[in-house]
């Protein structure tokens, strides 16, 4: 069901990854014909560690790539990310929704890369899962600048924060939200409810970061039709450059990691036979469905 609706393309061209013939492609998209271009087999972490995938470089990219036909199979935007950090909290009213208050400064978490997946697939819930999995629609950001030296980035401000961002796109923070409060109730860290496999759901394209702005974007979170969440990222209580600082504080940013910035309020569960789709203004619409997992044996 998920993958037989059509695709909703971004306003300005973009890039994605794609499976043609069982084999990962780079392709892009101009949504003023609209036209798909085929980039070839590129190595988009490489890319990304180049500084590529900006406006002008895509743009470049597109004018000498064959056409293509519209992808069937899409792929998470970076295939084995360094890092997949997320912000908590980042919402003043989701942060209420929770029990408690918006942070005085950034609060993030990560998730491990076995957790993503493309637009039209399935988030599978695990057979001996029985409590309740939430939605948090999301935006992502690709990191990407020209790192030729391997050194990544570490204790950065402002503009400087901003010039790590390659690419905007769509994630769904998907979470084992009865196994988060138990795990929060023993002091044990939540990774695994947030870690699941098939619990990040990322893409489908990712616009340059210098052919948007997304301080004002307006996030939606639709299941079955029905609108969940709904909010600017003008609401959001830490900017992106004030949550790359922070992250950068602790840990080295690298091109090709991935960052989610929180969810507005309105989570909720989700069961097997659902629809879920992220809508974010001017990024197109990332949707993927619900199944359990056959119990073994």
């Amino acid at each position: 069901m998920s993958r037989a609706a059509p695709l909703v393309l971004p306003a300005a061209p973009a890039w994605f990854r794609c499976a043609v013939d069982g084999a990962a492609r780079v392709g892009a998209v101009d949504p003023a014909g609209p036209s798909w271009f085929d980039l070839g087999p590129l190595d988009v972490q490489v890319l990304l560690a180049r500084g590529a995938l900006r406006r002008e470089d895509l743009a470049a990219r597109i004018a000498a790539a064959r056409p293509m036909a519209a992808p069937t199979r899409l792929l998470p935007p970076v295939p084995q990310p360094g890092k997949i950090l997320c912000l908590a909290k980042n919402y003043v009213a989701h942060a209420r929704e929770m029990g408690g208050e918006a942070p005085s400064e950034p609060i993030f978490f990560a998730k491990l890369a076995d957790t993503l997946i493309g637009h039209g697939d399935d988030v599978v819930i695990p057979h001996w899962l029985q409590t309740r999995v939430d939605h948090e629609a999301e935006l992502a950001l690709v990191l990407g600048w020209a790192d030729p030296e391997g050194h990544g980035a570490k204790y950065v401000q402002g503009a400087q924060a901003m010039s790590l961002v390659a690419g905007y796109t769509l994630c769904n923070d998907v979470t084992a939200r009865k196994l988060q409060g138990s795990d929060r109730d023993h002091k044990y860290p939540w990774l695994r409810s947030k870690s699941l496999d098939t619990f990040c759901p990322m893409g489908p394209f990712v616009v340059p970061a210098d052919a948007l702005d997304a301080a004002d974007l307006q996030v939606t979170m639709r299941v079955n039709g029905a609108v969940r969440q709904q909010a600017r990222t003008s609401a959001m209580v830490f900017p992106i450059e004030q949550a790359l600082a922070a992250m950068a504080r602790c840990t080295t940013l690298r091109p090709g990691d991935l960052v989610a910035m929180g969810t507005p309020e309105g989570v909720g569960p989700v069961v097997p036979g659902d629809v879920m789709e992220v809508e974010i203004e001017h990024l197109g619409v990332l949707r993927n469905g619900v199944v359990r997992e056959p119990a073994p044996g």
